[in-house]
């Protein structure tokens, strides 16, 4: 009996020890900084858990390039085997992190390819120095996975690319006029996919893995909260109530709201950059050093010049800084995609900002919600409101006497006070002559000699 309960045990044990672990990393929404930093998170989870296989289930239409290219260096950098399930679509950005998985499968109907680099705003193509950077991404992943021993690329490069530009000719499956999107057969025809697959159990039998333990990958809410930070409408937006705060607290007096919501925008935009090691303190210095520039222009320096241009400029550049993977001043790893993604975030960001700004302050002089923020209330004189005061107007005819020099403006002295005057047609009068005051304007009285 004791020699049965060891034998069980050892054989338990024995099973266990035999079970791979999967890790499972879901991509099934737009490409961006939330599913980077799923990847990110995963990818660390699955080598502290020591899993045998990063199991990557794909179902996106793309999304940014430089976090798609994010994704595919870690895919690629992987010590960890990555293998991708498209669970229906892998387009565009989605094409490129597939690629870059050691292995692909495909569920029957789902699709691959479609990679043209487009403008997120209207769909519009890009212009080709942007298709031409992604034919190359496209076809170094598919090269990196190398050839058979009968020398044949693992993955044609010339596919990868035709997937991107409809001008690429794949002699007998693309003649150029259309890019490039296989189905699951025809992936699996020409290289680009190993098998076809309904779920991640048949997914697992063709890697030749039956007994496994899966984890997937579940992302926190501090995840979720930074992926909502770091995303780049967000960090637009924070952008827009930064400037539009800035500006509205230039223009009304002490400190109030607007200076508030902009301090506030400007953590929130910061702040998970630095947490996550993007932004530099530098950085961080730079815009605010640009900032106090700015605001010495306005309110000490006169005119606009130097500091004030040197001001947006160092904000510009701390804003876009701030957003780079740089070593100090050294930008060598930093990649085409990412600097057009920062400058397009932060121009997009100011120019939205400047446009809140101006349709504000257009609509302050109407009705509705902003009409409130400016008084439009008369205040009538015959209502007893006055903005200076209008004693002088009984002195009209009466005397005094100069007790400055009148160049043609200086003081008089009537009946024991001293008054601000204007000598009548510009005349001078000296200190000491008698005066009549003839009239009264603008705070001041009018006078003669008498």
């Amino acid at each position: 009996m004791k020699n049965l309960i060891i034998s069980t045990l050892f054989i338990a044990f024995s099973v266990n020890l035999s079970a791979k672990t999967v890790y499972q990393i879901d991509i099934n929404d737009e490409i961006g900084s939330k599913m980077w930093i799923y990847t990110q998170r995963g990818m660390m989870e699955a080598k502290a858990k020591n899993a045998d296989l990063i199991l990557i289930r794909l179902n996106t239409y793309g999304g940014e390039l430089n976090f798609a290219d994010s994704i595919r260096t870690a895919f690629l950098n992987s010590e960890i085997p990555v293998v991708a399930f498209i669970d229906n679509n892998a387009a565009s950005a989605g094409a490129l992190i597939s690629i870059a998985c050691s292995r692909i499968y495909m569920r029957k109907g789902a699709s691959i390819g479609a990679a043209t680099v487009v403008n997120g705003a209207d769909g519009a193509e890009m212009p080709d120095k942007y298709q031409s950077y992604m034919r190359s991404m496209m076809r170094s992943t598919a090269e990196a996975h190398g050839k058979t021993e009968d020398g044949h690329w693992r993955r044609d490069p010339l596919i990868a690319e035709a997937m991107v530009d409809s001008r690429i000719v794949v002699p007998e499956i693309d003649d150029s006029t259309k890019t490039l999107t296989f189905t699951t057969l025809e992936a699996m025809k020409y290289g680009y996919c190993e098998g076809q697959a309904e779920n991640i159990k048949e997914v697992l039998q063709h890697e030749n893995i039956s007994d496994y333990d899966l984890i997937a990958f579940k992302p926190s809410f501090w995840d979720n909260a930074k992926g909502l930070l770091t995303s780049t409408v967000f960090r637009g937006i924070l952008i827009m109530l930064i400037i539009g705060g800035i500006w509205f607290e230039l223009q009304t007096p002490g400190i109030g709201f607007p200076l508030g919501l902009a301090i506030c925008a400007a953590v929130l935009y910061f702040a998970p950059l630095y947490i996550g090691g993007l932004a530099a303190y530098w950085e961080i210095i730079l815009f605010f050093v640009g900032l106090v520039l700015l605001i010495l222009e306005i309110f000490v320096i006169p005119g606009f010049g130097i500091a004030g241009i040197s001001g947006i400029i160092l904000m510009f550049l701390g804003l876009v800084f701030s957003l780079l993977g740089n070593d100090n001043l050294n930008f060598e790893g930093v990649k085409t995609p990412q600097i057009g993604s920062a400058v397009g975030t932060v121009t997009g960001g100011l120019v939205l900002g400047l446009a809140v700004v101006i349709f504000i302050m257009w609509r302050m002089g109407g009705n509705g919600i902003f009409g409130r923020l400016a008084l439009k209330t008369t205040q009538e004189t015959d209502e007893g409101f006055i903005g200076v005061p209008t004693e002088q107007k009984t002195l009209i005819g009466t005397t005094g006497k100069a007790v400055t020099d009148l160049r043609p403006s200086g003081k008089v002295e009537i009946d024991g006070k001293i008054y601000d005057a204007l000598a009548d047609f510009g005349q001078f009068i000296s200190n000491g002559s008698q005066v009549e005051v003839t009239n009264f304007s603008t705070a001041q009285i009018g006078v003669r000699i008498v």
